[in-house]
């Protein structure tokens, strides 16, 4: 028999258990890539070789067995990238058996039930959207490593820190207001992809809200009831102006960061943001753009960030 045969009789599938999954003792080092799946809906081998601070081929290893064993699932929706893309880094997603590790392990309470049948309903525009907003997230940790005294002030701690906690059926992160348009007023909501803070050596603190923006929302629509970018922007800026940040998270300020697919569609958001006039509201200064591409293999800290007029502006 062949080489070729052998490797084909071999080789186990990439989307399915195999029917006799590899030798495998569960160790403290999996235990940790079973938290670091679990910290996001969806995250790709690289993001958590990254996380864990491992090669990519040690923790492909180990991602495979995890997988095999039934503790994380490799979601079938992803399937759809290789006829397009080519062969791109596994994506995972925590599985029932995970959760009942971290429930025993760790306390954390998860629905097991409902893990498993979600990886299988979710599609791949969902996905993709989630491991751009992992990229975004493994950037921020990278680039906070390289500046000693800079601490990032997580999700966690700042919903901790909340001055009026959320009804547990509403986002935490959730920023609501009036708006008019032709002399009604509707409660319009807006809940950010992203947010998180960095605390400088110096004490003080930075916050940021994150819209992670793949050009499937259009910019500017005529009818007020449907969803578009810059009302997203509008609810942002009467949010700001009315200081709902200081009441709800004792913020003294926050900047909106938006990330793109093109300079073009940046472009035309920076046109749209430029057109509101709402009193008592920062304007231009609130929101930073930038595009995928130009933040890709960029240092987040040292990447200038353009305002709504143009102006190149860093996080601190």
């Amino acid at each position: 028999m062949d080489v070729a045969a052998i490797e084909r009789q071999t080789r186990r599938p990439r989307f399915r258990r195999a029917s006799e999954p590899p030798a495998f003792r569960l160790t403290d080092d999996d235990v940790e890539i079973v938290r670091q799946v679990a910290r996001f809906r969806f995250v790709r081998s690289t993001h958590i070789a990254a996380l864990v601070r491992r090669s990519v081929d040690r923790t492909n290893d180990r991602l495979l067995r995890l997988y095999h064993a039934g503790y994380i699932d490799r979601p079938r929706a992803q399937l759809d990238y290789y006829p397009t893309a080519g062969s791109a880094p596994i994506t995972y997603a925590l599985a029932d058996r995970g959760a009942r590790l971290l429930r025993d392990r760790d306390g954390i309470k998860v629905a097991n039930a409902e893990v498993s049948r979600k990886n299988r309903a979710a599609h791949r525009p969902f996905i993709e959207h989630q491991i751009e907003i992992v990229n975004f997230q493994v950037a921020v940790q990278r680039a906070a490593t390289n500046l000693p005294g800079l601490r990032i002030i997580t999700p966690t701690e700042i919903k901790a820190a909340s001055r009026h906690p959320t009804h547990a059926s509403r986002n935490p992160f959730a920023l609501r207001t009036k708006l008019s348009h032709r002399g009604t007023v509707r409660e319009v909501g807006v809940v950010p992809d992203i947010v998180f803070g960095l605390e400088l050596p110096d004490g003080s603190r930075r916050y940021f809200m994150v819209e992670i923006d793949r050009g499937t929302m259009p910019i500017v629509r005529s009818r007020f009831d449907q969803t578009s970018f810059e009302k997203k922007m509008r609810v942002y800026l009467t949010a700001h102006a009315a200081k709902q940040h200081e009441r709800q998270f004792g913020w003294k300020n926050f900047r909106v960061l938006t990330i793109t697919t093109d300079h073009q569609r940046m472009q035309s958001m920076k046109g749209a943001l430029q057109g509101l006039g709402i009193p008592r509201n920062p304007g231009s200064s609130l929101f930073l753009f930038s595009t995928f591409d130009a933040l890709r293999g960029s240092d987040l800290f040292v990447h200038e960030w353009r305002d709504g007029d143009g102006c190149a502006v860093r996080l601190f």
